[in-house]
Order: structure tokens, then C-alpha cells, then sequence
């Protein structure tokens, strides 16, 4: 089994950044890539940015390219998003999930996962 728990959202003014952590509880074996994904209100769920524990590959949603950095940390086994030039439509519940069988190039366009975290609220606003 694989617990995620997020930390680090809040509020933020335009052009700053916030980075998200997400803390692994579990093997690297019972999944495959484990990513960042948010909801806006009134919006569906979209995938964000995500990385495999393994390769390091990265993959990331056009609306975040170059703004948002994807990263791993193998010793405390932690997952983080790098918000850079954050924009208030960039203000949603973040939430970290975790595939046992996608891969990176494929896990942003899926909606379902094996393991999501609670969610954390990020507000960028004046």
C-alpha cells in the first residue's frame, strides 16, 4: 500500500512561488509514477505535472511549462512541485497520486489512480 500526504499550499501573491511536498509512505515497488494533479471550482480535475521514481522522467501540463518543476527526493522519500510565477488560475486543491501501471507520458491524461493524498488548497491572489 501507498500513503500520500501533501504539505506546503496556502496563499500566495501574483508571481511568487510555493512549493509543494508530498510524503511518501510505501515502496517504490507498488507504483509506477506518481504525480501532482489539481481541481479548480467548478472545473474538472487536471493533471499537473508528474515523474517516474525510477527514470526521473518528467512530464508536465502545457499550462505549467516552465513555471512548475517536477522533482524527487530518494532519501526522504518525498515528491515536490516547484510553483514558480504563480497566476490566480492557478488556484485550486492539489492533490498527489500515485500509478501502478501508467507511465509518465500517459498518467497526466488519466483521471483515476491507485492512490491519492487529501488535497491541499493553493490561493494565489492580490
Amino acid at each position: 500500500q501507498v500513503q500520500l500526504e501533501e504539505s506546503g499550499g496556502g496563499l500566495v501573491l501574483p508571481g511568487r512561488s510555493l512549493r509543494l511536498s508530498c510524503k511518501v509512505s510505501g515502496a517504490t515497488r507498488h507504483y509506477n509514477v506518481i504525480g501532482w494533479f489539481r481541481q479548480a471550482p467548478g472545473k474538472e480535475r487536471e493533471g499537473v505535472a508528474c515523474i517516474t521514481p525510477h527514470t526521473l522522467s518528467t512530464n508536465y501540463a502545457n499550462s505549467v511549462k516552465g513555471r512548475f518543476t517536477i522533482s524527487r527526493d530518494n532519501a526522504d522519500n518525498t515528491v515536490y512541485l516547484q510553483m514558480n510565477n504563480l497566476q490566480p488560475e492557478d488556484t485550486a486543491v492539489y492533490f498527489c497520486a500515485a500509478d501502478r501501471w501508467l507511465t509518465a507520458a500517459t498518467m497526466l491524461t488519466h483521471p483515476n489512480h491507485d492512490f491519492w493524498g487529501q488535497g491541499i488548497q493553493v490561493t494565489v491572489s492580490a
